[in-house]
C-alpha cells in the first residue's frame, strides 16, 4: 500500500498558502481568485495570479511559515508507521523546512519557486495538462504497482482522489466527493487514518 497525503490543509491544520497570501499577497486578487476557481480560472491560473502578488523575499516567508504552521494531529504517528508521500500543489520551499521543524523525513513531491522581487513565479514540477482533468493536476505523481490510499482536503485533490483505491477526505474535497457519489472516508486528524489503516 502507498500511503499520498496532500500537505496544505491536510498535514497542516490551515493551508500554509492562504497564510502567506493573508500575510504577503494582495488579499482583494486572493478572494477574487479563490471565487474563480474551477468556474473561469484553472488552478494553474489561480495559483500563478494569487503568488505573483507576494515579493516578500523567500526566507522571510519561510520563516513566517515555520513560526506559525500547526501540524494536524497524528502526522508524526502516520509517518512513523506507513512512510506516506506527500504530495502537494505547494512548494518544497515552504514544505521542507516545516518538515525539518517537526523533524521528519518523508518524500515530497512538490513544485519550487522563482521568488522574484516583482512577484514570485511557479515553476510547475509537471507543466502538461493532465489528460483526465485537462488541469495540471497531482495525479500523474501518483504512486504505481500498489494499491494507493490519498488523504486531501482540497481543489488541488479531486483528481488524484477519483484516481486512488481508498481515499480520506475533508473540507471541499468531501463536499466535491460526495457530490460525485464517490465513496470516501471522513477524517478530522491524522489519527483518525491511522486507526482506519491499522
Amino acid at each position: 500500500m502507498y500511503l499520498i497525503l496532500d500537505w496544505d490543509g491536510t498535514v497542516t491544520v490551515r493551508d500554509t498558502l492562504w497564510m502567506l497570501l493573508e500575510r504577503f499577497g494582495d488579499r482583494e486578487v486572493f478572494a477574487r481568485m479563490e471565487a474563480a476557481l474551477g468556474t473561469t480560472h484553472t488552478h494553474q491560473e489561480v495559483m500563478e495570479t494569487e503568488m505573483a502578488t507576494i515579493t516578500a523575499p523567500l526566507q522571510e516567508a519561510v520563516d513566517f511559515v515555520v513560526a506559525e504552521a500547526a501540524i494536524r494531529r497524528g502526522f508524526h504517528r502516520l509517518v512513523e508507521r506507513f512512510h506516506p508521500l506527500v504530495l502537494s500543489s505547494g512548494f518544497h520551499e515552504t514544505i521542507e523546512p516545516v518538515l525539518r521543524r517537526e523533524g521528519v523525513d518523508v518524500d515530497v513531491v512538490a513544485n519550487r519557486l522563482d521568488p522574484r522581487p516583482d512577484g514570485w513565479r511557479i515553476l510547475w514540477t509537471d507543466d502538461a495538462p493532465c489528460p483526465e482533468c485537462g488541469e495540471l493536476c497531482k495525479r500523474r505523481a501518483l504512486p504505481a504497482g500498489r494499491p494507493r490510499v490519498y488523504a486531501g482536503d482540497g481543489y488541488s485533490d479531486r483528481c488524484a482522489a477519483l484516481a486512488a483505491d481508498r481515499v480520506f477526505a475533508r473540507g471541499g474535497l468531501a463536499q466535491y466527493l460526495d457530490s460525485r457519489g464517490v465513496a470516501f472516508e471522513p477524517f478530522d486528524d491524522l489519527d483518525d487514518i491511522a486507526a482506519a489503516l491499522a
